[in-house]
This record gives structure tokens, sequence and C-alpha cells, in this order.
């Protein structure tokens, strides 16, 4: 009987309330049975890899882009000079801070020399840098996670809490395993009754990680461990309750925590970049019937919002007003389309997974195919010539819009659309699209970007404000 828990990474910037809310959660209550899996501290993983939502480059980038470029040294030790003042601001203890800092030197030393000696041998003619890049991808990411987890292990022990560091990073194995087999080894001579396991989130894994998961690699290393352990109930921490929208655009006092939701929604906030978890996370627990439980570090008594796989709303509502700014729409009209439109939308897929770029949501009618991607310009062009060489006759087009949806377990709500339609229209927002799928869990309108805050806010007003929901739409237990 334990539960399998995941700490992101803004609330690791905030040891004390990690601790006091999260680990401790009060002196009368059983610290034990459960395992916490760590993000690196907030903003690193960016440092290290790329920002995620800029594409800002980061170490990982830096390195990628050049062979002969030394521009990721300096960011590599912009970002060294960076983890040690984290160390020296979480160890007041000299003894303790030298041992942090030991342990953060190695990681560091050894990753800049194999980036260095990689470096070296790929200005050979016989050796190319693109086929160790993964590698060097997931080598980066590593270290942000093993530096968090072993600090936390550490300052809880200092603290009197018998905690444990657990190194999923496979940090100069001898051998590459699966996941799973990683994870089983790691835990088969821990006492759970006794121990408190702090998991790096990446884990090293035979077929890579990252390259199924991208950034949502901690997320899989979570999800596999709650089904492995066969954990009771998996618990997310972040810095925020999942709410009905984002609190700085509908203020505070209008938002309200879910409380209670499906994995449905969880894939729809996904698919719009906002993740409560990671889908094929999420696909793990829910075959397993282990639910996910959201909370906010920062308020530890609030109950959070539960998802389980068969919850349904007691009557149907919207239970989020969520979207993404910054998507393109890449329209490709072409008069042969017409009853050829199987091999068309195929080819034009087969394009944008090539240039891994992300379809929130598409269009089709006779002659048009819409997608419409969350990714940056310099991929969105490269999307368009390359349908443009296969199509030289097609028109196609492309313009930067955003996606406004209503999310919720049950939608079934006669003339839902048309209310949610004429709120726009009373703010003068233009609806380019409109999609309602026959699951009615959720609905989605393309707008202008510029129109987004309003949107949002109108939205949050006519279809969750005026229900005054209290504490939250459904209170957890």
């Amino acid at each position: 009987m334990h539960t399998i828990e995941k700490i992101g990474g803004t609330s690791m910037n905030d040891y004390l309330s990690v601790r006091d809310n999260i680990i401790l959660r009060g002196a009368n209550q059983n610290i034990f049975g459960r395992v916490f899996v760590v993000s690196a501290y907030g903003g690193v993983t960016d440092q290290l890899l790329e920002h995620k939502k800029s594409s800002q480059p980061g170490i990982y980038a830096l390195f990628a882009s050049g062979i002969e470029d030394e521009a990721w040294v300096d960011k590599f030790n912009t970002l060294s000079d960076y983890l040690f003042s984290i160390n020296s601001q979480l160890f007041e203890d000299s003894v303790l801070l030298e041992k942090a800092n030991a342990f953060l030197s190695e990681r560091l030393n050894s990753a800049k020399q194999c980036l260095h000696d990689l470096q070296s041998l790929c200005q050979h003619g016989h050796f190319a840098l693109e086929t160790h890049l993964a590698t060097v991808r997931e080598m980066l990411a590593s270290i942000g996670e093993a530096h968090s987890a072993w600090n936390t292990a550490e300052l809880l022990q200092r603290d009197g809490v018998n905690a444990c560091f657990v190194d999923l990073t496979g940090w100069q194995a001898n051998s590459h395993v699966s996941l799973d087999n990683r994870i089983r080894k790691a835990f088969e001579n821990l006492d759970l009754t006794k121990q408190l396991p702090i998991v790096t989130g990446y884990a090293h894994s035979d077929t890579g990680l990252m390259s199924s998961f991208d950034r949502g690699y901690s997320e899989m290393t979570f999800s596999r461990l709650a089904v492995i352990t066969k954990a009771t109930e998996a618990i997310i921490h972040k810095e925020f309750h999942l709410s009905s929208a984002d609190p700085r655009l509908v203020g505070e006092d209008n938002a309200v925590p879910i409380g209670r939701t499906n994995y449905d929604v969880a894939d729809q906030l996904a698919n719009l970049g906002m993740e409560a978890i990671h889908p094929k996370a999420a696909k793990g627990l829910r075959q397993n019937n282990i639910p996910l439980r959201i909370k906010n570090t920062f308020e530890p008594e609030h109950a959070g919002t539960l998802i389980t796989a068969g919850y349904v709303s007691d009557s149907p509502c919207v239970e989020i007003i969520a979207g993404c700014k910054g998507v393109y729409s890449l329209t490709v009209f072409d008069q042969n389309m017409a009853g050829d439109l199987h091999d068309y939308d195929q080819h034009i897929l087969s394009v944008i997974k090539r240039f891994r770029a992300h379809i929130v949501s598409k269009d089709i009618n006779a002659n048009t195919i819409t997608h419409y991607l969350s990714t940056n310009l310099k991929t969105l062009k490269r999307i368009r010539s390359a349908i443009e060489a296969e199509w030289p006759d097609a028109e196609v087009d492309q313009q930067k819009v955003a996606i406004v949806s209503a999310i919720g377990s049950d939608m079934q709500i006669p003339g839902i659309l048309a209310k949610t339609v004429n709120a726009l229209a009373q703010k003068n927002i233009s609806v380019l699209a409109v999609h309602q799928t026959m699951r009615q869990v959720d609905m989605q309108f393309i707008i202008n970007e510029s129109s987004y805050d309003e949107a949002v806010k109108c939205l949050h007003a006519a279809l969750v404000e005026v229900h005054d929901h209290g504490q939250a739409i459904c209170l957890a237990s």
C-alpha cells in the first residue's frame, strides 16, 4: 500500500515547501509508504537542452548545431555556475556543501569531457555527429534530475528523514537494460515501510526514453514506477491546481480547481500542450486502474484533482477552458484533391511527421486540408516547402492563429455550441473554424491569436463562472 509521487521543477525550487507541505505533511502522519520522483530544478532542463516553449537553445541545441562551434562551452560553464549556486543556497553546512559539490562536479566534468571527445572525434570524416545526438541528449538531461534528487535525499537525511537517493540515470553503467528492469533492480532491496526513496525523473533504458517521450520522460518514469510497484495512487505535485482556466487570465478568484475528472480530459489537455500528464504515461495508469491526483504544493490541505478512468460528472458541464497560442494553420487546396483525399492526407501527414511538428487539430473538406500545427516558423516553412515541391499546382497558405477549447468529462448540453459562439460574438471575436466531436468531451474554436486572452476570459465567464462552483467543480475525496 504505497503511492508514487512526482514533484515538478518549480516546486523543487522551494525545498522548505517540499519538505513541509509534501514530505512531512504534518507530524502525526506516517511519512513512509511513498516514493518521490523528482524533476530537475525549474529551468535547468531548458538550459541543458532547449527552452520548452521558446526553443531558445541550451547546451544540447548549441552542441548539435555546429561541430566546430564552441558556443555550447560557454553555455555549459554558465549552467555549471548556476547549479553550484543552487547548492550554496541549499547547504549551509560546509561539509555537506563540499559533498554536494563533489557529486555535481563529477557529473558535470564527465559530461563536458564526453562532449569535447565526441566533438573531436566527429571532426574526422568517418564519424557523423548526427548518429550520437540522441545519446548526448539523454546524457545531458540526466544531469538535472540527478542533481535535484541527490540534493533532496541529502537534505532530508540532514533533517531527520530516512531518505535514500535512487539513481535511475544509468550513469557510467556497464550494461543497457529496459526501463522496467532498471526500476525493478533499483527497488528490489528497498523497504518502503522504513525508507523514503527520492528517485531521478530521468531513467536510462536500452531504447532511449527521450527518443519516444522527449521532455515527457520524467512522467514516463513516474508512470512505470506506479505500474511496476502496483501503487494505490499516483500523485503529481505542481505549483498550481488543475483549474478551470489559467488564473493569470481569468483571475485567481474566478478560477476554481476541477476536483474530479477523467483521463479523456487529461488527453485533451495534453494535446493542447497543457499536460496534466503525458498521454503515453497516462495510458499505463489508466490500463492498471491507478488513480492520478494533481495537487498544489503550496495548498497541501486541498485534496486537489483526482483523475480516474471511469469518472463522468454527475451533470453535464464544462470543467476547463484551455487552449494554446502560437499555432500555425497550414492549408493545402488542390482541385485534384476531390475524390482522392486519402492519398493527399497520407502524404501531408508523412511530411509533418518527418519534421516532427505536433498536430493540434485539422479540417478536411472536398478539396482542402488544413492542419493546425504547434511548431516554430522555421519548421513550418520546411513543411510548406516540401508540400509545394510535391504538389506544385496546389495552393498552400499559412496563418498564425490560436485555439481555445471548452473541455469536460460530459458536455452533452443542448445548445452549448450556440451559447459558446454567442459569447465570443458578443466580444467581437471572429471564429475562423469550429470543431465539436461526437464524444462530447471538447469543443475547439480557431481564432485570431490577438483574441486569445479575451476568448478564454469570456468563455470561462459564460460556461464556468455562472455556476458558482465553490471550492471545486466536484470535490475530490
